[in-house]
């Protein structure tokens, strides 16, 4: 399997999405540079920061919005209140720029997906990633889902919004038409998110539910101090985090308000990586590193008297000491009633080669 993500995430480890989506033409307009600069630029912050992926969002604002339309999003952060209008001013890229996109992250080494909204964007993309991404919008447009399905690659499913039937039948729909692992990505469609919205034990609610799948996250909650937001869900079961991606969160419009930037994912993926490290295993046994611990602070049957040669060990001539390199306490009644072979001082760690 050529994907990160899925290879990644079938193994258990985690992933961590740069939805770029559309947010660099605002790059562009701030760094007076193209999109397409600004895009390429977006996907080596995003290299540099750790990231393991990056994504898109491919659409014409015609065949995705009725030109009526209203807006869903804090108007505060974003004054247009048309999704048509919204998403018209940055539909300019077609199959060739995304093209030169997804060839500009293989170069790079990360890998490169586009959540398509039409036909005509599904069919090309194909060739261009490895997996395909379904906003959760579209999971109850069943038809949209099929027609991905069918062609054979991994799905990553947002469900924002939505409730337990319409995301059993939109999987219903994948298994149907693909035998490839899916993943969940449990998502709050409020942008942004805030902190007391995020829902996050529906996590563990949704592995429970779908355990034949991998379960992620698709965050809109705008970047905490110590990404505790993201650790949680990963601490919760979400191997695969989505989140938006900028240069700049000051940048009004769009997703820039609710994104983290390299900063954020650096934070992200170093605590995710501490995380991993002091997790360990799940078997219930000692550790070699606590060998030395063991031994010494452990305690060990000692004698409270002088014993003489011949005498019977009785309970009242012991006593509990460390180290614990002698006869273990719990080993207590095999030793009494033994006879001693020697002479034995009081304060004197037992072994049983001084009993007969």
């Amino acid at each position: 399997m050529k994907s990160t993500i899925m290879k990644r995430a079938l193994a258990g480890e985690f992933v961590l999405i740069a939805e770029i989506g559309v947010n660099y033409y605002d790059i562009a307009t701030k760094y007076n540079i193209s999109p397409m600069e600004a895009a390429k630029l977006m996907i080596r912050e995003a290299k540099d920061s750790g990231i393991h992926a990056v994504k898109f969002q491919t659409y014409k604002a015609s065949t995705l919005a009725a030109k009526q339309s209203p807006s869903y999003w804090d108007t505060t952060e974003e004054a247009t209140t048309s999704q048509y209008e919204l998403f018209k001013k940055f539909d300019s890229f077609g199959e060739e720029e995304y093209r030169e996109l997804a060839a500009y992250s293989n170069e790079l080494g990360i890998e490169f997906l586009s959540t398509a909204f039409d036909l005509e964007s599904a069919d090309y993309l194909y060739e261009l990633m490895d997996v395909y991404k379904v906003s959760s919008s579209d999971l109850s447009n069943l038809p949209f889902i099929e027609h991905q399905a069918k062609k054979g690659k991994s799905i990553l499913l947002s469900v924002g919004a939505s409730d337990e039937e319409e995301i059993e039948r939109a999987i219903q729909t994948i298994e149907a038409n693909n035998d490839q692992p899916i993943v969940l990505l449990h998502c709050v469609l409020e942008y942004p998110t805030p902190y007391q919205h995020a829902n996050l034990n529906k996590i563990v609610s949704l592995k429970e539910r779908f355990p034949q799948v991998i379960i992620g996250y698709s965050d809109h909650t705008k970047p905490d101090y110590y990404a505790d937001v993201i650790k949680t869900a990963y601490n919760l079961g979400a191997i695969v985090i989505e989140k938006h991606f900028t240069l700049d969160k000051t940048l009004p419009g769009n997703d820039h308000y609710h994104a983290m930037d390299p900063e954020d994912a650096k934070k992200m993926v170093e605590g995710i990586a501490f995380i991993e490290s002091i997790r360990g295993s799940y078997e219930i046994k000692s550790l070699e590193t606590e060998k030395a611990a063991r031994m010494n602070a452990r305690r060990s049957l000692v004698t409270a008297v002088d014993v003489k040669a011949g005498e019977s060990i009785t309970k009242d001539m012991l006593t509990f000491k460390r180290p614990g390199t002698g006869i273990s306490p719990t080993d207590i009644d095999s030793l009494v009633g033994k006879f001693a072979k020697e002479d034995i001082a009081e304060d004197t760690i037992l072994t049983y080669a001084m009993f007969e």
